[in-house]
């Protein structure tokens, strides 16, 4: 049974996720996303059922749209593939409980923040609220009105944190450091993790970050290195391993 369930939740990932990469597409071009049925972006053909099956409509066409023969961006079933592997992941580490919704809701947000930071470079508000809501509700209903008010002001004291080192980076390399969606993130961050942890979210972001975008720098002119990917990479990383305040003590001591 527990083979069947973790099936279905990867196929259950994949599915949210290739919505989400059109939420993600269209959100920063104020393109609506709710209403109508599926279409090409480029030829606006609508699509038909079998062209909407996560990963395997992309293989089958070739990568390709069937009608004006466009590239399907790549970002597409990369994020499908990520999004079963983190719902599956998150069922095997938690189960169906409280931790497994703020489980899969961190990987949705990681799939709409990786299209969006990597195509545009922007992190949209209403992405940040709109996760913001969901995972204050779920605190809500997992630890109540004292849980809610500690992680929201975990969350002030996370954002203020990266807000400062925006700041201060901006004056050490007199240009943009971080973007407002990078620091709005710590605020989403801590409506999660303690706060400790959720400062080590920022350090382990960076280690991640550095080889990659070393590579880069050196195969590409642009030296814009979206950092929201990171940053929820190294969250998801610490929420699904379980570390607190406790465990980061004994690392140092």
């Amino acid at each position: 049974m527990q083979s069947i369930y973790l099936i279905v939740s990867f196929v259950f990932g994949m599915v949210i996720s290739s919505f989400l990469c059109v939420v993600g597409m269209r959100l920063p071009q104020k393109v609506t996303f709710i209403k109508g049925k599926s279409r090409c972006d480029t030829c606006k053909h609508e699509l038909k059922w079998f062209e909407l099956i996560p990963l395997l409509s992309y293989f089958l066409q070739g990568g390709r749209c069937r009608y004006c023969k466009c590239k399907i961006p790549v970002i597409i079933p990369i994020c499908e593939i990520i999004g079963g592997l983190l719902f599956g992941f998150s069922y095997y580490r938690f189960g169906f409980s409280y931790d497994y919704l703020i489980a899969i809701t961190i990987a949705n947000l990681f799939i709409v923040v990786l299209v969006t930071d990597i195509t545009y470079y922007i992190i949209p508000d209403e992405v940040i609220v709109t996760f913001s809501l969901v995972l204050i509700l779920l605190q809500f209903l997992k630890g109540g009105v004292i849980s809610v008010g500690y992680h929201i002001l975990t969350g002030i004291f996370l954002f203020l944190l990266m807000y400062l080192t925006m700041i201060l980076g901006e004056k050490a390399f007199k240009k943009e450091s971080l973007g407002g969606g990078d620091v709005k993130l710590l605020f989403v961050f801590g409506l999660v993790l303690e706060p400790m942890v959720g400062m080590v979210t920022i350090f382990l972001a960076s280690i991640i970050a550095l080889p990659i975008s070393l590579i880069v720098l050196l195969k590409s002119k642009n030296n814009m290195i979206p950092f929201g990917p990171f940053l929820l990479l190294a969250f998801i990383l610490l929420f699904y391993s379980g570390i607190n305040t406790n465990d980061l003590i004994n690392l140092l001591t």
